[in-house]
């Protein structure tokens, strides 16, 4: 499958990210991404500080750029179902997601994509693990955030018969081609959506392939809280029920 002319859509979803939006932004490789047709999706849950006025100002300047503001706060699984349903309604080949606090870089979009010219790969996700753990260190991420990614992650790939080093990561590809079913609007609307999509693919057998990141950690918003950790901990048993077929669920 050749990636050439196809169109893209790379969303940033953002909650009080404020000036980082526009940092993030600004570290997108359009010059690497010629071989597209790129638009750019910013949309934003509501925030009550100035992250929309910063997005305002970078549709004034930038051609391709498309804001929406969500009236209420929907969540962050809600929130990426509507950027994928934008997506599919107006007919694009693939989408990217980046988070508006600045955490995951946009440089790694080109190779995210590239691991979708196989056309048996329906996403693809940046992993903070396949660099190693020094790596993960020298970029910030909290010793405990760390351990129980790590901890989590063997636990979903023991249960799965899987091999991922990053379970929880907030950078996606989506072949927008294994989502025209819209299956994907099934799934919670709550943080622990990434886990759920993730699994949903594994279910059908479509493929989701890791690429090594880098991330930066600072005062950004987005934290692997405990009650996401608890949810994810005892989604995994579900998903095992669910694959070993002793339950069935509608969203599955």
């Amino acid at each position: 499958m050749s990636l050439g002319k196809k169109k893209l859509l790379i969303f940033i979803i953002s909650y009080k990210a404020s000036f980082r939006v526009k940092e993030v932004f600004d570290k997108i490789p359009f010059d690497k991404l010629k071989n597209f047709k790129t638009s750019v999706l910013i949309s934003d849950d509501c925030s009550k500080d100035d992250t929309i006025d910063y997005a305002k100002k970078i549709k004034k300047k930038y051609k391709n750029i498309i804001l929406n503001e969500n009236k209420i706060n929907v969540g962050y699984g809600a929130h990426i179902k509507k950027c994928l349903n934008f997506a599919l309604r107006n007919k694009y080949n693939y989408a990217v997601m980046i988070h508006g606090d600045g955490q995951f870089n946009p440089k790694y979009i080109p190779k995210l994509l590239s691991k979708l010219k196989n056309n048996k790969v329906s996403a693809s996700t940046g992993s903070r693990i396949l660099y190693g753990i020094n790596k993960v260190r020298s970029g910030g991420m909290p010793l405990y955030k760390m351990a129980g990614n790590i901890i989590l992650t063997n636990f979903f790939n023991f249960l799965m018969n899987k091999d991922f080093t990053d379970a929880h990561t907030g950078l996606w590809a989506y072949n927008l081609s294994f989502l025209k079913n819209k299956q994907f609007n099934l799934l919670t609307n709550s943080f622990n959506f990434d886990q759920e999509f993730r699994f949903k693919n594994i279910l059908y057998g479509n493929l989701v392939e890791e690429i090594p990141i880098q991330t930066k950690y600072g005062d950004e918003r987005s934290q692997l809280h405990v009650k996401y950790a608890i949810k994810f901990f005892f989604n995994c048993l579900l998903f095992y029920l669910v694959k070993k077929r002793f339950i069935k669920l509608e969203k599955f």
